[in-house]
C-alpha cells in the first residue's frame, strides 16, 4: 500500500464522526503525506512509534464531530509500547491503568463523592463529544518528544478549524506544555481551563491532583448551554 493508499484509508475512516470534511484539507494534502513518509522512514529504521497507525486519528473517530463540546490538550501519546490507544489519558489495550489516569479518576470521585466507571478505555467519555488530543499525535516508542514538531502542522489546522466553526467550546490544557497553544483559540467566545497536569500529584505530599473541581465545572457550562452533560 502506497503512502497515499494509507492517507485516503485515514480519511475514509473518520466519515462516520463527522470529521472527514473537516479534515479533509489536511489529510489529503502533501503535508500530511510528509508526515506519513516520516513515520513510514521511522518504523524502518527500527525506531518504531506509539499508537499504531491506525489508531492514530482514534480520538476522531471516536468524538462524534455534531457532539463537540470539550477538548482536552495533552502534549503526547504514553511513550511505552502497546499502551497508547489514540485518546489522550486512555489506555485500552489490555495494560494496567496508568498512574496519571489514576490521579483524574481519584479527582472525578473527590468532588463528585461516589465511585465512577474507571474503566481506562475513554471513549465513552468521546463518544459524548470529548475530543481526547495529543498534540503529538505519535512519538517514538521510549522516546518522549520525538514527534512534537512533526504534529505541528496538522495541530495548527485543527485549531484553526476549530475556532472558525465550533464556538462555546470548553478546551482543558493540562499542564505547562499544552499552553503552547492557548492563543489559537479564541477567548471571547470559548470557555478555557488551565489545570495543573495531573502527574503532579506524584511531587506533592498529599499524592493526589486537585483540578479544582475541574469536571463539575465543564458539565455546569454544557448545562447552562442547553446541552447534555458528560457522565464522567
Amino acid at each position: 500500500m502506497t503512502i497515499q493508499e494509507v492517507q485516503r484509508k485515514l480519511y475514509e475512516r473518520l466519515k462516520p464522526s463527522g470529521w472527514a470534511n473537516k479534515l479533509k484539507s489536511f489529510l489529503l494534502s502533501d503535508e500530511f503525506t510528509d508526515i506519513l513518509t516520516v513515520l513510514y522512514k521511522s518504523s524502518q529504521n527500527k525506531n518504531h512509534f506509539t499508537p499504531v497507525l491506525k489508531n492514530v486519528f482514534r480520538a476522531f473517530e471516536e468524538c462524534p464531530y455534531g457532539d463537540l463540546k470539550v477538548v482536552f490538550i495533552e502534549t503526547e501519546p504514553y511513550s511505552q509500547s502497546e499502551i497508547a490507544d489514540g485518546l489522550a489519558f486512555s489506555c485500552s489495550n489490555g495494560q494496567p491503568t496508568r498512574k496519571v489516569l489514576e490521579h483524574i479518576f481519584d479527582d472525578i470521585e473527590r468532588y463528585a463523592g461516589k465511585n465512577i466507571n474507571r474503566d481506562p478505555d475513554l471513549k465513552r467519555w468521546a463518544n459524548q463529544g470529548v475530543l481526547l488530543l495529543n498534540t503529538s499525535m505519535t512519538c517514538e516508542i521510549d522516546k518522549p518528544g520525538t514527534h512534537i514538531e512533526l504534529w505541528e502542522p496538522f495541530i495548527y489546522y485543527l485549531f484553526n478549524v476549530l475556532s472558525s466553526y465550533n464556538p462555546g467550546t470548553l478546551y482543558i490544557y493540562m499542564g505547562t506544555k499544552s499552553r503552547k497553544w492557548i492563543n489559537e483559540i479564541p477567548s471571547e467566545i470559548n470557555y478555557k481551563f488551565i489545570p495543573s497536569h495531573p502527574i503532579t500529584a506524584s511531587y506533592v505530599k498529599n499524592g493526589y491532583w486537585d483540578s479544582g473541581d475541574l469536571f463539575t465545572k465543564i458539565n455546569d457550562i454544557i448545562r447552562k448551554n442547553n446541552r447534555t452533560e458528560i457522565i464522567w
